[in-house]
């Protein structure tokens, strides 16, 4: 029998299998959801997304669940609504426009071949460790300039940033209250890690007041405290999906048979006469961009989001009370065999103009960091690739679904590309044959932990 919480037991214990049940079990455009005491339902059909963002925020908004992200980050363009947040919208969006991001591109790139030596030196790692790391490099130089964080610091901003992002994912999905005591205990912690962020924020801002991001948001002539807020969530946002993200595309090079190969050949065709990347010439490098939409469909970072009714409608065939939450999750989209043939395969010859795929949501509320996502990803393929053979250490568990979808702990062993070439050059001249990158198509199941048991 049906009642408001018969299904939190299988959301609590896998909530993507709880999804994709739900989805793939769908006759109608809202599936209930019946996991807490307001009423929720998940959206399965995609061509309801573009309407559901469009409809007036009179009616439809971010809703409850984003509330709750408003009381851990503060105010936010995430949390925010109306005049305020086009307002905050419109200082992202030129700040990273294409002629920003393209002179980003050398130096984005540097850090990455920062990030490979390292490897290289040690020769094993964690892709997780990697990723995290890496994205917080990447997103500290957008938001600051190069050279912002020390090391010390860098761990002390990854070890907040996962207390808060662990305490949101608590308080997003969790449908009965703390017990007193227990939520005393983390509004201590979640306060803590909040003061170590705006500390070394505060610290970075002042070494290097008028680069990135951050002297941007000072057009907004916002307070102190929304400034940080602000400065908080790019960093939280860019850095877990970007790392998330990245870790996957590193078990991609390690597994998929061939890719790390047809990369490495690519990343030669479109540098500069110095062997730096050139933004220009980045179009033309099919393979990598074909890994990384095929990466972000596997494990899109940000598999569901929702919005929430403000007055009694109707919307998708059904009759909506007020506070009622819509959730879209692009994980169950990604994976359906309703929209994708294969979906449990990693190819690199889908095309990715679909309803049904949207990494990065869609329409009026599209990120305003895709752009710089993906180039940051499409960099990591081509620097990794060219530099590293990669291989997996032991077994890789599945995706775990926090606020954002998290990876695994991936060890793997890195090896100096350029000298394994030097040491056997048959491995360069076959990676470097035309045939060996104009193939349409690279099919593994290997790429995808959640499903190769069905293998």
């Amino acid at each position: 029998m049906k009642h408001m919480f018969s299904d939190t037991p299988a959301f609590r214990r896998d909530p993507l299998a709880c999804l994709v049940d739900k989805a793939d079990a769908a006759t109608e455009p809202l599936v209930p959801l019946n996991i807490g005491f307001r009423p929720v339902y998940l959206l399965a059909d995609p061509e309801y997304i573009k309407p559901l963002l469009k409809t007036s925020e009179d009616l439809i908004d971010k809703g409850p669940m984003t509330a709750k992200f408003r009381a851990i980050t503060g105010n936010n363009i995430i949390v925010l609504t109306g005049e305020e947040r086009k307002r905050r919208h419109a200082v992202y969006h030129s700040t990273l426009a294409r002629v920003v991001v393209e002179r980003l591109t050398p130096v984005l790139a540097s850090e990455v071949r920062r990030a490979i030596a390292d490897v290289t030196r040690t020769g094993h790692f964690d892709a997780r460790q990697f990723g995290a790391s890496l994205a917080l490099r990447l997103i500290c130089i957008v938001a600051f300039g190069p050279g912002a964080l020390s090391p010390a610091e860098e761990e002390q901003l990854i070890a907040a940033l996962r207390q808060v992002e662990n305490d949101l994912a608590d308080e997003i999905f969790r449908s009965a209250p703390f017990l007193p005591w227990k939520r005393a205990e983390r509004q201590r912690r979640r306060a803590a890690a909040k003061e170590t962020m705006e500390l070394i924020v505060r610290r970075v801002r002042e070494r290097a007041p008028d680069a990135g991001m951050s002297r941007s948001l000072d057009e907004l002539n916002l307070s102190d405290r929304d400034t940080a807020s602000e400065i908080l969530t790019l960093l939280l946002i860019g850095s877990d999906t970007t790392g998330s993200a990245t870790a996957w595309l590193l078990h991609a090079l390690a597994t998929v048979p061939g890719l790390a190969d047809r990369i490495a050949a690519e990343s030669a065709t479109v540098r500069d006469e110095n062997g730096d990347l050139d933004y220009a010439k980045l179009s033309s490098a099919s393979t990598a961009l074909a890994a990384t939409q095929e990466v972000l469909r596997l494990y899109p970072s940000a598999y569901w989001f929702a919005r929430g009714t403000r007055q009694d409608m109707e919307f998708g065939g059904r009759r909506l009370r007020r506070g009622t939450s819509i959730m879209v999750s692009p994980w169950t989209l990604h994976h359906s065999a309703r929209f994708w043939d294969a979906p449990e395969e990693f190819r690199l010859d889908r095309t990715y103009n679909t309803k049904a795929y949207l990494p990065f949501g869609t329409g009026p509320r599209v990120c305003v960091g895709a752009a710089l996502a993906k180039l940051e990803l499409e960099i990591i393929a081509l620097e990794v690739a060219s530099s590293l053979q990669l291989s997996l250490v032991g077994p890789v568990g599945a995706p775990l679904p926090a606020v954002h979808l998290t990876p695994p702990s991936m060890l793997m062993e890195g090896r100096d590309r350029t000298k394994l070439w030097a040491i056997q050059p048959e491995l360069c001249r076959s990676a470097l044959q035309p045939a060996a990158i104009s193939e349409t198509a690279e099919h593994s199941h290997s790429a995808c932990p959640v499903h190769a048991r069905e293998h």
